[in-house]
C-alpha cells in the first residue's frame, strides 16, 4: 500500500480529471443539467438529486482509483465501487449536486482514503472555484499548495459557521432546524452552502470558524474531517465523542469554539439521529 505522501498526488490527478467532467457539464448551464438532454432525478428523498454528471464522474473515479490502487476498496455515493483489503477510498463524485444543477458553483469532488478506521489522505476539488484542498495525516492541509490553518476566533459571537439540513427534512423529526436557530442566535453568522466537504474545507482554511451537520455519509466526512484536523482544528461527534464516519454526525471547528458550539447544540436538543 502506498504511503499517504505517495498516494496523494495520484488522488489529486484523479479528482481533477473528474472535476473536468463536472466543469464541462456545469458550463452547459442549468438547462443542460435539468433538461431532457441529461436529466436530474431524485434519489430516496425528494430534494436529493443525482445527475448524469454524478454518474460519469463516479465511473471515472472508480475506474482510475481501482487501476491506481488495485488492492484498495472503493465505495462511491452512487453505488459504484471496487473490492479490496488494504484501505477504503470513500468517493463523492459531486458533493453539491443541487448547486451544480441550478448553476451555483459551490460543488466539489471529494476523495478520502481510510486505513484502520482513520482517514489518511483527503482531496476536495472544486472545479468551478479553481480550488483543490489536500491533506495527509501528519502532513498538514493545503489549498492550491498553500498551507492552511484554522481561524483564531475564540467565541461564537465572533464566529461564522456553516451547516446543512438533511434531504429527508420534510418527513423526519431530526431536521437541524432547532439547532440552527440556537446557533444563529449566538453566532456572528451562519451560512448554508450545500456541500459538506467544501464546508469542512472552509473550516480548514479559516473562512468558517466551525461547521456542524447530521445524516452525512462517510464520503461526506473522510476528506473534509482530515482537512480540518490537519489544519489544526477539531472534528468530533455532536456529543464531543470521537468522530464516526458511519454515524454521520459531525461538529468541526477551529478548536477554540468547540466546547461552546457543542453546548449550544446540546441545549437545543440532541436528535436521535446523532446519538
Amino acid at each position: 500500500m502506498q504511503s499517504p505522501h505517495e498516494a496523494l498526488p495520484i488522488a489529486v490527478e484523479i479528482a481533477r480529471a473528474a472535476g473536468t467532467v463536472l466543469a464541462d457539464g456545469f458550463a452547459g448551464g442549468p438547462a443542460a443539467v435539468l433538461g431532457n438532454r441529461h436529466g436530474a432525478a431524485s434519489k430516496q428523498a425528494e430534494f436529493d438529486l443525482v445527475t448524469e454528471f454524478d454518474r460519469r464522474a463516479e465511473a471515472l473515479l472508480v475506474s482510475r482509483l481501482a487501476q491506481a490502487f488495485p488492492n484498495d476498496a472503493v465505495i462511491a455515493e452512487e453505488g459504484g465501487g471496487h473490492a479490496g483489503r488494504d484501505a477504503i477510498w470513500y468517493v463523492d463524485p459531486l458533493d453539491g449536486t443541487t448547486n451544480f444543477a441550478h448553476g451555483l458553483p459551490f460543488f466539489a469532488v471529494a476523495l478520502g482514503r481510510v486505513v484502520d478506521g482513520k482517514p489518511d489522505v483527503g482531496v476536495v476539488h472544486a472545479p468551478a472555484l479553481d480550488l483543490t484542498f489536500t491533506a495527509t495525516r501528519g502532513g498538514g492541509a493545503f489549498c492550491n499548495a498553500k498551507q492552511l490553518h484554522v481561524s483564531t476566533a475564540d467565541t461564537l459571537d465572533r464566529a461564522m459557521l456553516g451547516t446543512g439540513f438533511p434531504s429527508d427534512r420534510q418527513h423526519s423529526p431530526d431536521t437541524n432546524f432547532a439547532q440552527f436557530e440556537a446557533v444563529k442566535m449566538r453566532a456572528r453568522a451562519v451560512r448554508r452552502y450545500g456541500s459538506s466537504a467544501l464546508d469542512q474545507a472552509m473550516v480548514a482554511a479559516g473562512t468558517f470558524d466551525g461547521f456542524w451537520e447530521m445524516k452525512l455519509k462517510a464520503w461526506d466526512l473522510a476528506a473534509g474531517s482530515l482537512l480540518v484536523e490537519e489544519a489544526g482544528g477539531t472534528a468530533t461527534g455532536w456529543l464531543g465523542e470521537s468522530l464516526s464516519l458511519t454515524r454521520g454526525a459531525v461538529v468541526a471547528s477551529n478548536g477554540r469554539i468547540h466546547s461552546e458550539l457543542l453546548a449550544v447544540l446540546a441545549g437545543a436538543g440532541i436528535p436521535n439521529a446523532v446519538r
